[in-house]
């Protein structure tokens, strides 16, 4: 994935960190990757050992990951947001033998576990490193790194989940897994070494790390951004002439506002895609206008399985909202669970099946034994080959395209109903009075439930002014009950995404479910 560019683009551009300017070709890439993997080496990590980086998003975190890799080692990053004590349980849950960490993230030692036998600290010149630690900035080369011969079915990497719902999981990722996912997107994206793709998202995220690997596989260039203020994205984009773009809803959201104000020209941008969740349908409405002439491509994923669907771009304009059809190497279906596959115009959970399809979750084979299992509905197409069940309901059209309707486990049942948060959330956002929206159930002794929303206010808000929308555009059985004004931004997982049980929790653990609104909103 890596080695076999460098012979011919030794002195091509492979990686920008935007925010410090700072550049390394192919060739530099290679060389601050053997000093780490001489480190490695000197450490005793070998083939199947855990080594842990904890590095904020650049060309060290990069050169990290591959120096891991080339001594065999297992790439576990670990975002730089997350706290001591998610990086000590993922150390111990991992049993990792060795820590690259970035200075700014020195403060989440304190609790790392002692079996840890080495630690690396990351552009440390003009800090103190603490006992126990090494400067990478003193690192020479030693010859002791040997190129491992790495089999595809050889564990590259574990993907903990952030643990919004609980204790993080690791996903455990194969080299085929992550070669072939490259592959898959590079073919869909149609994308080559003349590309410069802008990677917001972690390394840590399945989605930010496949922006990596198709640059790698093809020769492209990453310009890393850390995620700021949507001026500072669109004047990176300008800078350094990136052609895509990936992002989250709630990013999309932002850009998509501030476009609508600027208007800045993008001459050099030829897609854009969107993961993680789906955009709002009056975000939606605006891309094709602030973003003229860009491919849009909605996708959707799971981290179990890599990349699941995408929507070809030409069909965005009729099809605005839907997640497509499968990519290459997948295979996805919509089941109706004792009921075989879901027809057009039906309802069913989407399973993936095919090479994406990662070997579970470490240490914990009956999680995986629940999650990834034969489908008795497509014993006739697959037998007893494994399917990862996503947990997502989604509806089948007539064309074979999937739209996704919401989280089997989010279901809000009122009245006899069952009602998507999504389907509410999508219904709000029209309204033009909000930003990001959260609906969910609460108990109600005499309608099972009733729907409540979480929300971020826009402008003059009147909570008045939403409830008539609400009126206008839903059935009775779907007019929340209530509104939830959350105070200042909503929190976002590691990866830019809604972290939608802890927003929910929030307000279900008030028996009120009543938050302080700011002192301009009362």
């Amino acid at each position: 994935m890596f080695a076999d560019n460098l012979p011919l683009r030794a002195s091509k551009v492979a990686l920008i960190d935007a925010d410090s300017g700072r550049s390394a070709t192919y060739g530099q890439l290679s060389e601050e990757v053997d000093l780490i993997a001489d480190f490695l080496a000197g450490a005793e990590v070998s083939s199947g050992d855990r080594v842990i980086v904890h590095v904020r998003k650049g060309i060290f975190e990069v050169a990290a990951m591959l120096a891991a890799s080339k001594i065999g080692a297992t790439v576990v990053n670990v975002n730089v947001q997350w706290t001591a004590e998610q990086l000590a349980y993922v150390a111990a849950d991992c049993e990792a033998k060795a820590l690259i960490i970035g200075r700014e993230a020195l403060r989440n030692l304190e609790l790392l576990p002692r079996f840890v036998q080495r630690i690396l600290v990351m552009g440390a010149k003009d800090v103190a490193i603490p006992d126990g630690c090494e400067a990478a900035s003193a690192l020479a080369p030693t010859g002791q790194a040997r190129e491992q011969v790495i089999r595809d079915s050889d564990l590259a990497m574990i993907i903990y989940t952030s643990g919004s719902t609980g204790l993080p999981k690791g996903v455990m990722l194969t080299h085929a897994n992550i070669c072939i996912g490259a592959d898959s997107v590079i073919a869909y994206l149609q994308l080559g070494e003349d590309d410069r793709l802008l990677s917001v998202l972690p390394y840590s995220f399945d989605a930010g790390l496949n922006q990596l690997t198709t640059m790698l596989r093809t020769g492209g260039t990453v310009v890393h951004q850390p995620i700021a203020f949507p001026s500072e994205l669109i004047r990176a984009v300008q800078t350094h002439g990136v052609t895509g773009f990936a992002g989250v809803p709630p990013l999309w959201s932002q850009v998509v506002r501030f476009l609508d104000e600027a208007r800045s020209p993008l001459p050099s941008l030829r897609l854009i895609t969107n993961t993680g969740g789906k955009i709002a349908p009056n975000i939606l409405e605006r891309m094709p206008a602030v973003f003229p002439g860009v491919a849009i491509y909605l996708m959707y994923g799971l981290t179990e399985a890599f990349r699941s669907t995408f929507l070809k771009p030409e069909k965005f304009a009729r099809k605005m909202g839907s997640i497509g059809q499968a990519i290459p190497n997948a295979q996805v279906y919509v089941i109706k669970h004792g009921h075989g596959r879901a027809a057009p115009g039906e309802q069913g959970e989407l399973v993936h099946a095919g090479p994406l399809v990662s070997l579970g979750y470490w240490g914990k084979p009956e999680l995986t034994r629940q999650k990834i299992r034969p489908c008795p509905e497509l014993v006739d197409l697959l037998g007893d080959t494994p399917v990862v069940y996503s947990g997502d309901l989604v509806r089948v059209d007539e064309d074979g395209d999937l739209w996704f309707v919401g989280r089997m486990d989010d279901m809000i049942k009122t009245s006899g109903f069952r009602l998507s948060p999504t389907e509410v959330e999508d219904l709000l956002s029209r309204s033009g009075l909000i930003t990001d929206v959260v609906a969910f159930g609460v108990e109600d002794d005499d309608l099972g439930q009733v729907v409540h929303v979480a929300l971020t206010p826009l402008g003059d808000f009147s909570e008045a002014a939403l409830m008539a929308h609400c009126r206008r555009v839903m059935p009775h059985y779907m007019i929340p009950r209530r509104f939830h004004t959350w105070p200042g931004s909503m929190p976002r997982t590691s990866s830019g995404k809604l972290d939608r049980p802890q927003i929910i929790s929030r307000f279900k653990a008030r028996a009120s479910g009543v938050l302080q609104e700011p002192a301009s909103l009362q």
